[in-house]
């Protein structure tokens, strides 16, 4: 969003605040909105329970710092935000904050809620010096559809509020088969506060994509083929803007792989493969003791949990196929495990939009205010409000994108799939909207988009054009000036570089000899 758009939305916050300076929990919602405004953009991670959650948190983060095992922690909505100092601390539902001791335990961060138990606490909220969290809050949620209706309970309050918008701007939804619970779930988030703007901002992940293919090593090829079919779901689709297949415990893992590990993975890769396939054919046969092998039955336990027989094989398979280095294996992992494709996703579909995001909540939590408490004095505010819903075309774009992901576009087909995409229906980068790779040159995406903004201004200015049809026409024009107002102007004078072949006045003797070797 335009940084007057966000100067709007300030000012609009400070208004609302002018208005109801003498309501305390209004006051206390609108500063909220105003923080918002400055903060990282929220993402939350949620899914039933056992989806990996956790797991692919620390995968994003890029450290093992979410707690995966089935503890009191795990039923607590814990939020992971960027700082230089780690600390953790424990706000309760009653009485107030409290630091938590930052311990780890065989690599990972331990909670230690003492006495406290779950239902006592409100949330969680680590601060880490992670890179991972530079530009994102993480929020992880307790399971949904829990066998304890409290733990549930804990997610649908936090995600999907009945009478505010949803304290996370974003969610990550993971799915291991697509059931009516995940359905459910994505459709109430879609209808908080913040989600009646017209507004599709969820990504669903088919998590643990590797045990599809019982731990084969094409696996993901098998889930990239059922991850396809859900993108296709019409229910699906007007409720996420994308469906990524992952290996979460393989890309936790890649993201932290240890030295150890591959030394262990290295020798295993040196075995035949007849007789590595056969230590493969269970856990229990992977692990026993066998002659010969440095990595005794402790080393390959840890590897099995660490990265299941699915990334055992897939790293003994490249090794052998040429990396000879750790930095290269965890690379390759990482990609082949989804995490790459979800991070672009996640960068494209929610980072570059973090300020219409973050700003459609703050609208949305004024307009409920406008609307549950009305009173004399907030005519200024509800003009400006809907000059900014109005006016805004970043907002256009989203209402445009929920309508194409919903009712669909009153265009012809091959139209409709064009406008999607122009708006940032597959991402905000001009590559991505120009459908055009993304090391594209300037000139050949400047070029690109002239004939997209060509094409769509004479669909918007044809006669036999509908009026509906016409306005959707308009916003993609619009969209098409904003890549073309983005990219580098290839007819601006080019900056020169002079050589200097001798000493410019006033040089020294030491500079001049500089000089001299490097135009020499």
């Amino acid at each position: 969003m335009s940084s007057t758009g966000n100067t709007d939305v300030t000012d609009l916050v400070r208004e609302a605040l002018g208005a109801y300076s003498d309501d305390a929990a209004a006051r206390a919602a609108l500063e909220g909105y105003a923080r918002r405004l400055d903060e990282p953009l929220r993402v939350a991670v949620a899914g039933m329970v056992k989806a990996g959650k956790s797991t692919l948190l620390n995968a994003v983060i890029g450290e093992e710092i979410a707690p995966t095992d089935a503890g009191e922690c795990t039923k607590v909505v814990t939020w992971y935000r960027y700082r230089d100092t780690p600390r953790i601390t424990l706000h309760p539902v009653d009485g107030e904050p409290r630091g938590l001791p930052v311990k780890r335990a065989g690599g990972r961060l331990v909670f230690d809620l003492g006495a406290t138990r779950a239902e006592q606490v409100e949330r969680l909220v680590v601060d880490w010096p992670a890179k991972g969290l530079r530009d994102l809050t993480l929020i992880d949620t307790p399971g949904i559809a829990s066998l304890s209706g409290d733990v549930s309970a804990r997610s649908t309050n936090f995600l999907t509020p009945q009478d505010a918008p949803s304290e996370a701007d974003a969610v990550v939804y993971l799915m291991r088969h697509l059931h009516a619970t995940d359905l459910k779930f994505l459709e109430a988030f879609k209808d908080t506060a913040a989600g009646k703007s017209g507004t599709v901002n969820a990504l669903a992940v088919l998590s643990r994509a590797d045990e599809i293919g019982a731990g084969r090593i094409d696996s993901l090829l098998s889930a990239g083929e059922i991850a396809e079919r859900y993108r296709r779901d019409g229910t699906l689709r007007s409720l996420a803007l994308g469906v990524v297949p992952i290996a979460g415990l393989l890309a936790q893992s890649a993201r932290t792989l240890r030295q150890s590990e591959f030394i262990a993975l290295q020798e295993l890769a040196k075995l035949d493969r007849s007789e590595r396939e056969r230590m493969l054919l269970s856990a229990d046969r992977f692990a026993r003791p066998t002659a010969g092998l440095k990595a005794g039955p402790e080393v390959r336990a840890a590897l099995l949990e660490r990265f299941g027989m699915f990334g055992i094989r897939l790293s003994a398979a490249l090794i052998r196929g040429g990396i000879s280095e750790p930095t290269a294996l965890a690379h390759e992992l990482a990609r082949r495990s989804g995490l790459d494709d979800l991070l672009g996703l996640m960068s494209g579909q929610f980072q570059a939009r973090a300020a219409q995001l973050k700003a459609r909540t703050a609208l949305a939590g004024v307009e409920a205010l406008l609307r549950e408490r009305p009173r004399a004095g907030t005519e200024r505010v509800a003009a400006l409000l809907e000059r900014i819903q109005a006016g805004a075309h970043e907002f256009r774009e989203l209402r445009l994108l929920a309508t194409a992901r919903t009712t669909g576009l009153d265009l012809p087909k091959e139209l409709a799939a064009e406008a999607e995409r122009l708006i940032g229906g597959r991402g905000m980068l001009p590559a991505l909207r120009l459908a055009l790779p993304e090391d594209t040159p300037s000139e050949t995406l400047r070029a690109e988009a002239l004939a997209c903004l060509r094409r769509w201004r004479t669909l918007a200015e044809n006669p036999m054009t509908d009026r509906t049809a016409a306005e959707t026409c308009q916003i993609v024009v619009r969209s098409c000036e904003a890549v073309l107002a983005g990219l580098p102007d290839a007819s601006a004078p080019r900056p020169t570089v002079r050589l200097v072949l001798g000493a410019e006045p006033g040089v020294g003797a030491g500079q001049q000899a500089d000089q001299q070797r490097c135009t020499g």
